[in-house]
């Protein structure tokens, strides 16, 4: 095999290996949520993927001529990557749990054999440019290198290019059908093996697994670097709208009444809205996520002259927001496309009267937007009586509602807690809504507002409560926020 050709079979096949791990992580969102948990299952599960596959091939280079073993391997690498989305979508339709065994049982059905079969081919690769054991080291060394630079460039062209650009399924689509037809052309020359068998096989494999691709179950109705998006109507009310990213219900909008808040926790930090300031009088209020926009809805329409702004890190869930859930930028409403904790950086001290927190990555704040820097900075942006409220989700026991809530109190001087009574108690789980000030909490007002919907929560914001409820946990850091080993799913 010349070595330039032994080079460019080296570096593909590595970076084909990587382009399926990173796209595996959109692959599997719809279904697991987009976590810690998730692209460690991913990453550990490729890496087993790759280590069986260097040993199973090195062992196959052995016992078989080894110019026979790259077109198969690469025909069948093409293949199996082909069946990844419908393999996900039939373990989808099996309910398979996404906590970390269902993670990595997701992986390993169907990112963990075209990663083994694809690493298979390597050692094949080296056997055959062993012309002189003299300079076995220089040959291992440098198609190492070649496939560890492969490795890299699929990654930064996944990550910073082709996901930003092009849907998941063409990307898979095009991978398969580029090594079946690199296998093809491999096998009929350099393995030499039979051109009519071989090219029926592959085209027959190219075909079978784009169909197969193709008529799986398509979960997005958007999808974008970050989420899969979909909007669904409410049958139960011609005007209501649900936002769906990846796995979560995110929001809930009224195209008709901007006032209408259906979600228990949007009510919530309503009530928390209606005790800031007297009642119809414009506040200003920065928002971390924004997802269907509901609240800072509200918040123009319950206090007209108000001016919000929205920090909202997908450029894709804007556009869907726009036009499909009423959701219009002007004089009440600025949206900033970006990362909040970044862009948060950028505001002005003490501009705001309310930062609401409601940005999830699945169940889980994103962890670097729950540590006590980031209060820091919502603190900086309050105006004097200003209030943080924000919105987690925890189950029994609880560990990182805790551990936030712990967090804020050691930035601000007031801090309280709104939930179900049972909530409180931690015998069931859901959303909690956490307050944070450093003038003392409208404890009556909010509690009039709950009252007044009917609603039975209930607001710690004692100090011994407080401190009851927060018990040991952990004040969060930037060097240290464990958010989703903290958090119990159901």
């Amino acid at each position: 095999m010349p070595p330039l050709l032994a080079a460019v079979i080296v570096f593909g096949t590595s970076a084909a290996v990587l382009v399926l791990e990173i796209i595996a992580g959109r692959l599997l969102a719809p279904h697991v949520g987009v976590t810690l948990e998730t692209y460690t299952g991913i990453i550990g599960t490729v890496l087993a993927g790759i280590a069986l596959g260097a040993w199973l091939g090195g062992r196959a280079a052995d016992r078989i001529d080894p110019r026979r073993l790259p077109g198969p391997l690469l025909i069948a690498g093409g293949a199996l990557a082909l069946a990844t989305i419908p393999l996900i979508e039939l373990l989808a339709g099996l309910r398979v749990r996404a906590d970390p065994v269902g993670i990595v049982m997701f992986a390993a059905v169907a990112i963990l054999p075209p990663a083994a079969v694809l690493s298979a081919v390597s050692p094949s690769v080296v056997k055959l440019q062993l012309h002189d054991l003299g300079e076995t080291g220089a040959v291992v060394g440098r198609l190492s290198a070649l496939g560890t630079a492969g490795a890299i460039v699929g990654t930064f062209l996944t990550g910073f290019v082709l996901v930003a650009a092009i849907p998941s399924r063409p990307i898979v689509l095009l991978l398969g059908a580029m090594l079946i037809v690199a296998g093809l052309a491999l096998a009929v020359t350099i393995g030499r093996q039979a051109r009519l068998p071989v090219t029926v096989v592959a085209v027959a494999t190219l075909l079978l697994g784009t169909g197969w691709t193709l008529a799986a179950a398509e979960p997005c109705e958007r999808e974008s670097a970050y989420f899969c998006v979909r909007v669904v109507e409410d049958p139960a009310r011609d005007t209501g709208r649900t936002l769906y990213l990846d796995t979560l219900r995110h929001a809930y909008v009224d195209l008709a009444d901007p006032t209408h808040l259906e979600f228990s926790y949007t009510q919530s930090i309503g009530d928390v809205v209606d005790a800031q300031a007297p009642a119809g009088a414009p506040i200003a209020a920065l928002h971390l996520g924004g997802g269907g926009f509901s609240v800072p809805r509200y918040v123009a329409a319950t206090r007209p002259g108000s001016f919000n702004r929205a920090l909202e890190l997908d450029q894709v869930v804007v556009e869907v927001a726009r036009e499909e859930l009423g959701v219009a930028a002007g004089p009440e409403l600025e949206i900033a496309v970006g990362d909040a904790r970044l862009l948060i950086a950028a505001e002005a001290s003490g501009r705001y009267d309310l930062v609401v927190g409601d940005a999830f990555g699945g169940l889980a704040v994103p962890w670097h937007l729950a540590t006590t820097e980031l209060a820091r900075e919502v603190a900086r942006v309050l105006a004097a009586g200003g209030v943080y409220v924000a919105n987690v989700i925890d189950y029994p026991p609880l560990g990182f509602a805790r551990a936030e809530l712990a967090t804020l109190r050691s930035v601000f001087t007031h801090v309280a807690v709104l939930a179900p009574p049972s909530r409180l108690r931690g015998t069931d789980g859901g959303n909690l809504i956490l307050v944070a000030s450093d003038a003392p909490i409208p404890v009556d007002a909010i509690l009039a507002a709950v009252r007044a919907r009917g609603d039975t929560d209930e607001l710690l914001a004692d100090p011994t409560g407080v401190a009851a409820f927060i018990g040991d946990a952990q004040v969060l850091t930037d060097d240290f926020a464990p958010v989703d080993q903290l958090l119990t799913t159901r």
